[in-house]
C-alpha cells in the first residue's frame, strides 16, 4: 500500500528491485496498444508508472484492466 510522504511529489511504495520501501516518482501515461495505425486511436490506455528514486527501476501498470 503507497503512504504520504511529507514531500507532496513522491509516493512511497515498495519496489521490486531494491527490495524496501522506498519513495517513487508517480505519472500517468496514455500509451497506444495497437501496432496498426488505422486502430491506433481506439486501443490507448492509461498506465500508471513508477520510478524509484533510490535505482531508478521504472513499473508500469495498465490502470483499467476491466
Amino acid at each position: 500500500m503507497a503512504t504520504q510522504p511529507s514531500d507532496p511529489d513522491h509516493v512511497v511504495e515498495r519496489c521490486v528491485d531494491c527490495g524496501g520501501e522506498t519513495t517513487h516518482d508517480v505519472r500517468v501515461e496514455i500509451r497506444t496498444e495497437s501496432e496498426k495505425e488505422e486502430n491506433a486511436e481506439f486501443s490507448r490506455e492509461p498506465y500508471r508508472i513508477t520510478t524509484c528514486n533510490d535505482c531508478g527501476s521504472e513499473t508500469a501498470t495498465r490502470m483499467n484492466n476491466a
